[in-house]
């Protein structure tokens, strides 16, 4: 019997299936996800949080908090290991970059430490790399941090191999900055690199390698976004395409690796009005496993979901000759109540995970501070504003949160029966 993926109907607005919190932290109140992602199988979902831990949720009839992993320093990205699966104990695991440590492969029932990848710089410090990605046969690590890429064997924990991106620190050449973002196609033998200095004229972000000879293949650019690379992904069914999503950036753009690389195919627009504010907040969007729907959050706490479908295909007599076209939503509803940092297709079934939370600072948190000085005298408005200044750091303002609630979304077909 053949598998099919499940069907997602983005017809009309989805049916909320749960909602859930974050385990309680007494020592960070105002603490919310960064990125949510679930297992191979949909079983579970793993939590990357604020306050420097991972929060593992079970999948039964209810989302339900399982463990939490805290960390010594902040949780810089994490990646399931392939195949993961709550009924598979031997890969059940992750790896995880964490600050001023090496990478980290974590066992997922317990948090127990099963393997490190140290990455060293010249002065013999450990770094914490920015992305973090399995190559397709799941036997090597990618690990991108500044100007370069380390590589680890899975099966034999320590010093891995580097492999620069660019010649140099002066070279001009190569793909410079923080590599943010690592990408596998599904299919091909390369895979993608982004890194987060902003893209010029002269230079572009985004970088094609071989994954045989770990050489750059090609540039892959003309986003005119300027902006630092957050994400990347191919299309699972259409390992040809490509995805990229950028800091402080209103869209994503695809590129067809078929055809002229310096110039993306579409351009996917969020709704106008995520566009008011931009936050620089990471915000992560998925792509289900057959290809058909992308979906991404904005920073008004509204989901966006675009069909794929072939819009992103060239025919043959339009890979000559490229128009950019803009793709608006098939559907954008509210979601939560803050910033929806990331999204994620459930593997296996209908459902679309979302989870809300930024970090806010209130204006006027201060106020009324004037009035805790002596106030005799309406002369001194002259040196209010030095006063004030100096208020400010020694009395910084703590973050807070509106709202860092996860949701799960059913897509399915069959669910108009429920609001006959």
């Amino acid at each position: 019997m053949d598998w099919k993926p499940a069907p997602l109907d983005v017809s009309h607005p989805p049916d909320l299936v749960l909602t859930n919190n974050l385990d309680v932290d007494p020592d960070f109140a105002d603490n919310f996800a960064r990125c949510a992602r679930w297992c191979a199988d949909g079983s579970s979902f793993l939590i990357q949080c604020e306050n420097r831990a991972f929060q593992l949720f079970n999948l039964s009839f209810s989302a339900h908090h399982k463990r939490t992993f805290s960390q010594s320093s902040a949780v810089l990205n994490f990646a399931w290991y392939p195949g993961a699966s709550s009924s598979n104990a031997p890969a059940y695991c992750f790896v995880a970059s964490v600050r001023d440590c090496p990478v980290k492969l974590l066992d997922a029932s317990d948090g127990r430490l099963r393997a490190s990848y140290p990455i060293i710089d010249h002065r013999e410090r450990f770094i914490a790399p920015h992305s973090l990605a399995f190559n397709l046969t799941a036997n090597k690590l990618y690990c991108g941090f500044e100007d370069a890429i380390e590589i680890f064997d899975i099966q034999q924990p320590g010093e891995g191999d580097r492999l620069p991106t660019t010649p140099s620190k002066k070279s001009k050449d190569g793909l410079k900055g923080i590599v943010s973002s690592i990408a596998f196609s599904s299919s091909y033998d390369y895979y993608a690199i982004g890194s987060l200095t902003p893209s010029s004229q002269a230079m572009d972000n985004i970088a094609l390698y071989s994954e045989s000879n770990q050489a750059a293949i090609m540039p892959i650019g003309g986003a005119y976004s300027q902006s630092g690379v957050t994400q990347l992904k191919f299309n699972p069914t259409k390992p040809h395409i490509l995805y990229a999503a950028f800091r402080r950036h209103d869209a994503i753009y695809a590129w067809d690796l078929r055809s002229d690389t310096s110039v993306p195919v579409k351009v996917f627009r969020m709704s106008p009005d995520s566009r008011k504010t931009l936050t620089n907040q990471k915000i992560e969007f998925d792509i289900d496993c057959a290809g058909r729907l992308l979906s991404v959050g904005d920073q008004n706490g509204c989901v966006s979901m675009f069909d794929l479908g072939d819009s992103d295909e060239l025919d043959s007599e339009q890979s000559s000759v490229i128009s950019l076209q803009n793709i608006a939503p098939e559907m954008t509803f509210n979601a939560h109540g803050d910033v929806v940092g990331c999204v994620a297709f459930q593997p296996l079934h209908s459902n679309l995970l979302s989870a809300s939370g930024s970090r806010h600072f209130d204006e006027d948190i201060r106020e009324g501070d004037s009035s805790d000085s002596d106030g005799d005298s309406t002369d001194q408005e002259s040196d209010f504003e030095s006063q004030n200044m100096v208020a400010v750091s020694r009395h910084r303002p703590l973050p807070y949160v509106k709202d860092s609630s996860l949701k799960l979304w059913s897509f399915d077909p069959t669910r108009t029966v429920h609001h006959a």
